[in-house]
């Protein structure tokens, strides 16, 4: 199992932020935050949301990525809606305005955008990746590359559903493989991260298995990886912490032995009896 699926998590927050779809052709508020994509009651056999969006306008965006198009994914995208709108509901919050986005890689020309039942109607915001110039925009990224120059952040975009645009697996695969070692020609670390990080992403469901490992060896390697390592290795020593302060203020008030509380928390004696001064301060 992968272990850093937080830390891409983290990276893409904090870099997609005010992107815009409309370097796949969609017009739409650009991006304010990425959503977490663990939803309630996901079946074991089920596939997980390729990504979720808050949108400027306070909207959601659902996004996936799809080779085909079938009936079976407009039923997976009926369940994801469900699914987010139980969130908000459980938690006692407005349900947003919901956005279906499907992104179809060059395998599908054509897909309705509606699909109608007699109790339901599912309306689908589509881009379709085969009609990207993708020679052309690979050209001109690798051009600005090898000149040094500054990659936009419609390019960024552009780069990250790049190998979609392909027929087959395959074709994508080798796509998949170019594009991964262009943007590890970006010079800003960030910026490459956050490419390779949403190719592995978006391609989830076609990458070969063994490549994206090494691709993502690749990223634990990266200075910006490991400082988010750092930071996610803080955040979990404080509230280990914490927690051992709250273990320990209990059973000081129980009048537990000293000994039995420092085996209890990892604590020192002299860092018991602060805690045990601080709470009498605080009474």
């Amino acid at each position: 199992m992968y272990q850093n699926k937080d830390i891409e998590f983290k990276l893409m927050s904090e870099t997609y932020k005010e992107k815009s779809f409309e370097a796949y052709g969609l017009k739409l508020p650009k991006i304010k935050a990425v959503l977490p994509t663990n939803l309630p009651a996901v079946s074991a056999n089920e596939m997980r949301i390729d990504n979720v969006f808050l949108l400027e306008d306070d909207s959601v965006a659902i996004v996936d990525y799809e080779s085909e198009d079938k009936d079976s994914n407009r039923v997976k995208y009926v369940n994801y809606i469900g699914r987010i709108m139980q969130r908000y509901d459980s938690q006692n919050q407005v349900i947003p305005k919901l956005r279906m986005i499907v992104i179809y890689t060059g395998d599908v020309e054509t897909a309705e955008d509606t699909w109608e039942l007699p109790c339901l109607t599912l309306k689908m915001e589509q881009v379709f990746i085969r009609n990207l110039p993708d020679a052309e925009i690979y050209q001109s990224i690798k051009k600005k590359l090898d000149n040094n120059e500054t990659l936009s952040d419609k390019e960024l975009m552009q780069l990250i559903v790049l190998p979609l645009a392909k027929k087959g697996k395959e074709e994508k695969q080798k796509m998949i493989e170019q594009v991964v070692d262009l943007a590890k020609h970006i010079d800003d670390e960030n910026m490459q991260a956050f490419v390779i990080t949403g190719i592995l992403v978006s391609s989830d469901k076609f990458i070969d298995r063994d490549y994206a490992k090494s691709v993502r060896r690749y990223l634990s390697m990266t200075k910006v990886f490991q400082i988010l390592e750092e930071e996610k290795q803080e955040a979990i020593n404080l509230a280990e912490q914490k927690r051992n302060i709250c273990v320990a203020e209990s059973l000081i008030k129980d009048e537990v032995d000293i000994v039995v509380i420092m085996r209890a928390t990892g604590f020192s004696r002299e860092q018991i009896e602060e805690i045990r001064n601080n709470m009498l301060t605080t009474k």
